[in-house]
């Protein structure tokens, strides 16, 4: 086999490729045996069919087609395998030029290749990150949280008011019809958490158990979704929570402190380990903005159109591919068609180009994935989408998934090298350390950001974390407030 490469672009090449016949024979024996077992000839079982009889049948013309499709994808990629330097991003467009029965068979191919990136000196990326504060506000609001997950709920004989818990008939009708879907008895909700009917908070408070109140609210759903319907409220108790007195007492009730003192210094550490990992965010997040805008990033235009067209399928399939409710959806945001394909457009360039750039990173650095990494990023993955592991294994590889698995253990890897070599400093421009999290250079896999995506922040996880220091304490005290972020 003969190939050759031709750079159309930074970002494009074309591979020529020509194959001699007598490179094609398993191929031509795959084609008749597979041919045999699909037609009848009398006298000859399935399978058995000898080629010359196949090929007075049927012709030439479909043994060679069915050579054609088997043998073309495999020499593109022994072609690509060849290519010093290639590596292809998308879809190959393959066009067979010529078929020569007996002689050679020749195709040309198409296709993406990550461009040459040229990346700054690691060393020269300075970023600056916020400091890391725990204010007596935050640990107090921890304790509260605290409190409040031992809370215990009582009926009153007054008017509900705001943080009331309150059981609630709902009803509507649009028109004089009701809304089947809008009713409820029984539901239990609390006052001023939003999220369920807009209007319904200002409606509820003020009223007694056995006092309804009817309001105009907006449908988001269902048969008589942006319809205004008359939407009838009752309330059938109220319910306030009373939370348990911060004490010595109550720190031995919550957790394994003997006292509030001890209680609220654990919460003061466990707050200030989320914040250094919202500094561990921060700066991983504004070094890669560093590299990235110091890099010049040829574009692939087949890979960005993919991301587009996948970005705006998925916009759409939510209503059911019908571009006028897509249109109308968009026009009730304040914005048009025109600015969402702007946006999206945009949205997959930067992330077209900031995998462009960590992909070099990685190569430049020699980042390898090993197979205890891949697991660990594959079960935290599988927990995020509540599958067992081996099922969310079969999927991905099913949809041929893995590999982009990989690419992003290996990234974010990568990440994590440019962080540790770039200068990171405080508010008042004092040298950050970050090894307790990212290790230091001779650490294979980092102790506490190997899962950290590249493309998300790290920001929900410190929220969570936060929030989880007080159900730590009231569980065992040893939870660690770090949580993984989700992966890219």
């Amino acid at each position: 086999m003969k190939s050759t490469v031709e750079r159309l672009s930074p970002t494009r090449v074309r591979i020529n490729v020509e194959v001699p016949f007598d490179e094609l024979k398993s191929d031509f024996d795959r084609a008749y045996k597979t041919i045999g077992q699909q037609v009848r000839v009398p006298g000859f079982r399935p399978g058995k069919v000898p080629a010359r009889i196949i090929d007075a049948r049927l012709g030439r013309g479909v043994v060679l087609e069915q050579v054609v499709n088997d043998a073309v994808p495999a020499k593109y990629t022994e072609a690509v395998s060849a290519a010093a330097d290639l590596t292809p991003i998308g879809r190959p467009e393959i066009e067979v030029t010529e078929i020569a029965d007996g002689d050679k068979l020749a195709f040309h191919a198409e296709v993406d290749v990550r461009p040459d990136i040229t990346l700054p000196d690691l060393d020269s990326i300075s970023v600056s990150v916020d400091d890391v504060e725990v204010t007596d506000e935050q640990v107090d609001e921890q304790l509260e949280n605290l409190r409040a997950r031992f809370g215990t709920l009582t009926g009153v004989d007054r008017p509900a008011a705001k943080d009331d818990f309150v059981l609630i008939d709902l009803s509507a009708t649009v028109d004089g019809q009701a809304v089947e879907e809008a009713a409820t008895t029984g539901f239990s909700y609390q006052v001023g958490q939003g999220g369920l009917i807009d209007g319904i908070d200002e409606a509820i408070e003020g009223l007694s158990a056995g006092e309804e109140k009817t309001f105009t609210s907006k449908l988001v759903a269902g048969e008589f979704a942006d319809r205004d319907a008359e939407v009838t409220v009752k309330v059938t108790a109220v319910k306030e929570r009373q939370l348990p007195e911060a004490d010595d007492e109550f720190a031995q009730l919550a957790s394994e402190f003997d006292t509030l003192d001890e209680l609220t210094a654990d919460l003061r550490t466990r707050l200030g380990r989320v914040r250094k990992m919202e500094q561990v965010t921060q700066a991983r997040d504004k070094v890669l903005e560093a590299i990235v805008e110091a890099t010049e990033v040829p574009l692939p235009e087949g890979v960005v159109k993919a991301e587009v067209d996948n970005a705006v399928h998925d916009a759409v399939h939510g209503f059911d591919h019908d571009e006028d409710k897509f249109a109308e959806f968009l026009q009730t945001q304040g914005r048009t068609r025109e600015e969402f394909d702007t946006e999206t457009r945009e949205a997959a360039e930067t992330s077209v180009r900031t995998r462009l750039v960590l992909d070099a990173l990685a190569d430049a650095e020699e980042v390898s994935v090993n197979d205890q990494e891949l697991t660990e990023r594959i079960i935290f993955q599988a927990q995020q989408y509540q599958m067992p592991p081996e099922e969310f294994v079969q999927r991905i590889q099913q949809a041929g998934q893995l590999g982009a698995v990989y690419a992003d253990v290996r990234r974010s890897k990568a990440l994590i090298v440019a962080v540790r070599a770039a200068t990171v400093t405080d508010a008042a421009g004092e040298p950050v350390d970050l090894s307790d999290l990212l290790g230091d250079d001779t650490d294979e896999q980092p102790p506490a950001v190997v899962e950290g995506s590249v493309d998300e922040s790290a920001e929900e996880s410190a929220d969570e974390s936060a929030d989880t220091a007080g159900t730590a304490a009231g569980e065992s005290g040893e939870a660690s407030t770090s949580k993984a972020p989700t992966s890219a």
